[in-house]
């Protein structure tokens, strides 16, 4: 039995006594109908056929659409999911889809027509501007899924659109901005009309009476525009007039109110110039660099807002049986494990109990390679499942997980003023004031002098004067190149960093973890009093088994059972294995077990583990920790910079020395505790030098709250990461290199801008109060001020390309709790 033919632009049989064929992509395609055959003729005359390329190959590789399972699809037909987001009752409902893979109109129509031909489907309607979809439908004809289904299968993935509180604030504020600027530009050029036709040089045969009608049209004009684009100036002049509080919308708005005041003076008596087109200007340039300003900002916090999108709507939850049944993200709970399937995001933090694979943390960390992971390690909510299943343990949820606390720690940093902020926001309100109090003095003086002209120049030095440039030439440099660093993997969660990097002259480095990977290798073990290695290494990997430190995982998987295991912060381990009490760890502190003195160390350079007995010392175990890539470019970026380096460890072994040596590093020390290493940055301080720290550990908490600024590494322990002013998410020290030039980037750019904020305040106020600037070209000339500061704002954006940096490898350091033992 022959399969029959399928239309190739509607995908419904073909009849079998009719035949319509068209040429598309360099082929015969059959139609349905002469219609479909008429619409990709039209497509491909068009210059559209690309959408029949993009929709073959959707069909053709599921994987290039988001995925969707069928189950998944399921879950839409539950009525309590489609309370959020279904409307209607009985036998009708509606719904709003937003639809992924749309490229042009011709997508358009063809998921209409496809949607409308299908039996139960009342409407379907789609918004090519933002790619929504709404969708009528009986439900008892056909399902929601089944819908959904259906546009999966023409080369279209959808699912529900709900309209986030926040952001339909900030669009309906963005619409808003732009009807009041759309408002005050088309109604300023009718009223500039009105205006210029009253000029002496154009109405040299204008009557009286029409000269009257057009000073009356032009305060119409006006009004909409005073009172409706202009209305955000006069609300933020009331409420900071309330609070007792200068800012540039009180300027404005005394501006805007005196021209419109005066002008409607000029038209109900004939005297004086009307100026309402320098009104119009004035509000329409001044909306302009305000929405310019506000599109900015928004592009900067684009990466919160996609941070705060990643997590899926559904997540496969294993029952009792270890069978997978799809469920809603609100309906997971604490302990549960989920299936992560390939090309799946990780629904929660979690720690993987089965399976290996890799994994993209990308947005997160900024790590362009997706890093390893597999059995004990943990995984975090947002992230990407590239290769193969993983089943994983649920360990937080919602505002808990790592995910929920990068946002919120962007946010904190987003709103904290750095000190230069602050001191720029006092000028600014100085400056006000000292300007107002200019302009009523000047023009008391014109008052005197030419009456005529006292209240243009002191409109014009109102205009002229307001400390727009001065106001946004801080915080948008800021905001820009904090959102700059979080897209590199420095995640700020104070305001002051930026600002503070630029006055450091003392770097205090912790070794294991940071300046090194924290992933200790076992490279030999040579054994004493005629043990043999393997029992050994056997008795050692029994005590490190009950030990979170990363030394742990040099000695692998136990074969013994460790007992009243005691671990000794800054020594080692001590428990019961086999029957024998042992230690391991420094070997001073184990040699004390056996009150023996300290056996030769094979090899002075390295880092050497004792295992003893309370007889005798039982064996020696080397370890080696490998340098990071790119501690070596951040060395010697700091020796460039002229920066005192200093290296603190708990660690007892040659090894912090060799270390330093290798990296060049001023100053080392070893065997310190935390309050040794607190002790010293304490000291570096008394000497009057501004010390950066940059840890990991538990041990180093006490050193990152205390120093001027602070960066944990991504795997840092969850309290030195909130102990830390920064956080580098991507664990790449190169990261800092780039962090310190855009700092002085930044310093450049905000000094530029306050310079010419300054010098254009500064040169404007004499010129106006001079009555050599009109207020017309006083409006033109604070806007140009104003978008000139956030546009060089914005070069903040071009980030130093990461390709400059050498690529880590694929291993990457699995953040766990760190305890310090006896290398730190």
């Amino acid at each position: 039995m022959n399969t029959p033919a399928t239309c190739y632009h509607c995908a419904l049989p073909v009849p079998a006594s009719q035949r319509f064929t068209a040429t598309v992509l360099g082929q015969p395609r059959a139609f349905c109908c002469p219609g479909c055959q008429a619409v990709a003729e039209a497509i491909v005359a068009g210059g559209l056929q690309g959408y029949y390329q993009h929709r073959d190959q959707a069909s053709a590789n599921p994987q290039a659409l988001p995925r969707q399972l069928p189950d998944e699809l399921a879950l839409y037909d539950r009525d309590d999911v489609q309370q959020r987001f279904v409307h209607g009752q009985g036998e009708l409902r509606d719904a709003t889809l937003m639809v992924e893979g749309i490229t042009c109109a011709a997508c358009g129509w063809l998921i209409e027509k496809h949607l409308r031909a299908l039996p139960g489907v009342v409407e379907a309607r789609l918004n090519l501007s933002n790619h929504r979809l709404f969708v009528q439908w009986h439900p008892g004809q056909r399902a929601l899924s089944a819908l959904l289904g259906e546009l999966r299968h023409i080369g279209y993935a959808a699912h529900p659109w709900q309209a986030d509180r926040a952001a339909e604030q900030l669009a309906a504020d963005n619409r808003r901005a732009l009807r009041q600027l759309g408002v005050a530009g088309l109604l300023w050029f009718q009223a500039m009309m009105a205006t210029m036709a009253t000029w002496p040089t154009f109405n040299l045969d204008l009557s009286p009476e029409l000269h009257v009608i057009l000073r009356w049209v032009a305060m119409f004009l006006t009004t909409p525009i005073v009172f409706y684009s202009c209305a955000p100036f006069f609300r933020g002049a009331a409420r900071d007039l309330r609070t007792r509080h200068l800012t540039m919308d009180v300027s404005v708005s005394l501006a805007i109110g005196g021209a419109y005041t005066a002008g409607i003076w000029t038209a109900i008596s004939g005297n004086g110039d009307l100026y309402f087109d320098a009104v119009g200007m004035f509000a329409l340039f001044l909306l302009s660099g305000r929405y310019l300003e506000r599109r900015a900002r928004e592009r900067t916090a684009a990466a919160t807002a996609q941070l705060v999108n990643l997590l899926p709507p559904s997540c496969l939850r294993l029952n009792a049986r270890g069978i997978g049944e799809r469920i809603l993200l609100s309906e997971l709970a604490l302990g549960d494990q989920v299936q992560v399937l390939p090309g799946a995001v990780v629904p929660a933090d979690g720690l993987i109990v089965q399976g290996q694979s890799s994994v993209d943390e990308s947005l997160l960390t900024g790590e362009y390679l997706p890093q390893p992971r597999q059995a004990g390690q943990h995984v975090t909510a947002g992230t990407l499942n590239v290769d193969s299943s993983l089943t994983v343990r649920v360990s937080a949820l919602g505002q808990d997980t790592r995910l929920s606390t990068i946002v919120r720690l962007l946010e904190r940093a987003q709103a904290e003023k750095p000190r230069l902020a602050q001191l720029a926001d006092r000028a600014a309100q100085w400056f006000l004031l000292f300007s107002l109090a200019c302009a009523v003095l000047v023009g008391l003086w014109w008052w005197h002098l030419d009456p005529d002209r006292a209240f243009w120049v002191v409109l014009a030095m109102l205009v002229a004067n307001c400390p727009c440039a001065l106001s946004l030439a801080t915080p948008t440099a800021l905001a820009t190149a904090t959102g700059s660093l979080h897209r590199l993997g420095l995640l700020l969660t104070r305001g002051h960093v930026l600002e503070g990097l630029n006055q450091v002259n003392t770097v205090i480095f912790d070794k294991t973890g940071t300046l090194t990977e924290g992933r200790l290798q076992l490279h030999s073990i040579n054994p004493l009093a005629h043990r043999d290695s393997d029992h050994c290494l056997a008795l050692a990997a029994a005590l490190e088994s009950h030990s979170e430190h990363p030394i742990a995982r040099a000695f692998g998987i136990a074969q013994y059972t460790a007992e009243q295991v005691i671990s000794h912060p800054g020594q080692g381990l001590e428990g019961v294995v086999d029957g024998q009490r042992l230690r391991i760890g420094n070997p001073a502190w184990a040699c004390a077990l056996a009150g023996i003195p300290l056996p030769p160390v094979p090899d002075p350079r390295g880092q050497w583990l004792l295992l003893a007995d309370p007889h005798q010392a039982l064996a020696w175990f080397g370890l080696d920790d490998r340098l990071r890539d790119d501690a070596r470019a951040l060395l010697d970026t700091c020796r460039v910079q002229g920066w005192q380096t200093v290296l603190l460890s708990g660690d007892s072994s040659p090894m912090v020395q060799q270390v330093a040596d290798e990296l060049g590093i001023d100053h080392a020390r070893g065997s310190l505790a935390p309050e040794a290493k607190l002790a010293e940055l304490q000291r570096l301080r008394h000497e009057g030098r501004t010390v950066l720290v940059v840890g990991d550990g538990v041990n180093d908490v006490p050193l990152l709250a205390a120093a001027d600024i602070s960066v944990a590494m991504g795997s840092a322990t969850d309290l030195a990461k909130t102990s830390a002013d920064a956080v580098l998410l991507n664990n790449r020290l190169g990261t800092l290199v780039q962090a310190m030039a855009l700092a002085r980037r930044t310093r450049r750019v905000i000094m530029q801008n306050l310079a010419w904020a300054a010098l254009y305040n500064g040169l404007m106020l004499p010129f106006a109060a001079a009555g050599w600037v009109t207020p017309v070209w006083a409006a033109v000339g604070m806007s140009v001020s104003s978008l000139t500061v956030v546009l060089n704002a914005l070069r903040l954006a071009r980030a130093t390309p990461r390709q400059r940096l050498a690529p880590l490898p694929l291993a990457a350091v699995e953040p766990e709790p760190a305890c310090p033992r006896s290398i730190s």
